[in-house]
């Protein structure tokens, strides 16, 4: 189980002499937690005064938020994660990792006031994800929450996150499909069906909920399990799970909200790049099987093709014989070049015609080779065993 965290929770509890505001301090302190129980005024003032619980986290927090062309957002989220620092007697840093926006983020960081907000201007691949890990590596403190920068995911659960994560979970994702979860009543039913079936085709990776969320905490020490994340797309939370092995995640339920300011950089792109994720996650955990299951699917693909094309050829008039015919060139070519593209992408290297040309060239090398190496051999062992030499003594040849 990974090592503790530090955190205290403040509740109001009654004692035995009636209902008191009991204000327990639990200290979790190398596995060790401590209670004490302090009587104070009536519960029902307390119940006026303010909230039942307050969480007080004593480990320093990084929290990562990659962010490109969002600087209407930036006051407003800075603002909330300052709340949030006083309210629980947080130490943080908040690390805006940036795309080169050129929209004055960097200046308005430079001048809001707070040390501990720092931007940093990305100068290699943009993306989502490339940002995080990017964040990540530049993070000082033991433990990481990412967020969005569009306050889609609500600060004020980061106190939950954390202890979720100090009672020994791995991860913990602010999820909205778990039960006191949810989205935006304008959320339409499209915007439904693409994050229903996202998930979906996720879930043979993981047993997590809502694994294509971005509002997630992690040590950073679990991130040594791998040794390199190279994410596609925007489902950082998704490599991380994948690539670390991560099987004990843990889900905290949020509501997820529309963005207000600046615009979304969903893109159907993007959505693509999430398939070719996927791909490589399915790899990276099932090796050949993976390989396998791609050439199946490029065979159900073929017969596809071959129907859909002797129809459409019939359709235009032609004789059987050619539609029959036509179908089958077409679904060869299609399922030689997915294979080629998918199934067996780990063995392209070069274009058709160069391997074939390599190969054959190899094949004439080692044939080469071969025959001097065997002419070697029967010149090495003539030289280890000579004939024996012919007498040129007259007497030798002629009658005793």
């Amino acid at each position: 189980m990974p090592g503790r965290l530090c955190v205290k929770t403040w509740a109001i509890l009654p004692t035995r002499k009636g209902l008191h505001k009991g204000l327990h301090k639990v200290s979790v302190i190398e596995s060790i937690r401590e209670i004490e129980s302090v009587r104070a005024e009536p519960a029902a003032e307390a119940l006026e005064s303010g909230p039942l619980t307050r969480i007080e986290i004593l480990t320093p927090i990084s929290i990562v938020v990659p962010t490109y062309k969002e600087r209407e957002n930036l006051p407003h989220i800075t603002e909330r994660l300052a709340r949030l620092r006083e309210n629980h007697g947080l130490t943080l840093e908040l690390l805006f990792m940036d795309d080169l926006s050129c929209d004055g983020s960097r200046e308005w960081v430079e001048q809001c006031g707070h040390d501990w907000v720092r931007l940093i201007e990305r100068k290699g691949p943009r993306g989502l994800s490339a940002a995080v890990v990017d964040g990540m590596h530049q993070a000082q403190y033991p433990v990481i929450v990412v967020m969005d920068a569009d306050l889609s995911h609500p600060p004020e659960k980061i106190p939950d996150m954390i202890l979720a994560l100090d009672a020994g979970q791995e991860m913990v994702i602010g999820s909205r499909y778990v039960f006191g979860g949810s989205t935006d009543d304008q959320w339409g039913f499209f915007r439904w069906l693409n994050s229903f079936v996202a998930t979906k085709l996720a879930s043979p990776l993981t047993s997590a909920r809502d694994p294509m969320a971005g509002f997630f905490a992690i040590r950073k020490s679990e991130l040594s399990k791998t040794h390199r994340l190279n994410p596609i797309g925007y489902k950082i939370a998704l490599e991380v799970i994948v690539k670390c092995r991560l099987t004990n995640v843990g889900e905290v339920p949020i509501h997820f909200t529309d963005r207000v300011h600046g615009e979304s950089k969903l893109s159907f792109k993007e959505q693509l790049k999430y398939l070719q994720h996927l791909r490589r996650l399915y790899i990276f955990k099932f090796g050949t099987l993976s390989h396998l299951a791609q050439f199946l699917i490029v065979g159900a693909s073929g017969v596809a093709v071959n129907l859909l094309v002797v129809y459409g050829l019939i359709a235009l008039w032609a004789g059987e014989k050619f539609a029959f015919a036509g179908g089958i060139a077409v679904s060869l070519v299609t399922n030689f070049l997915l294979n080629r593209r998918f199934s067996f992408s780990y063995a392209r290297r070069r274009p058709v015609v160069v391997s074939i040309a390599a190969r054959r060239h190899c094949a004439r090398l080692a044939g080469t080779s071969a025959r001097r190496s065997a002419c070697g051999r029967r010149r090495h062992k003539r030289d280890l065993c000579p004939p024996p030499a012919r007498s040129t003594h007259p007497d030798s040849s002629s009658p005793s």
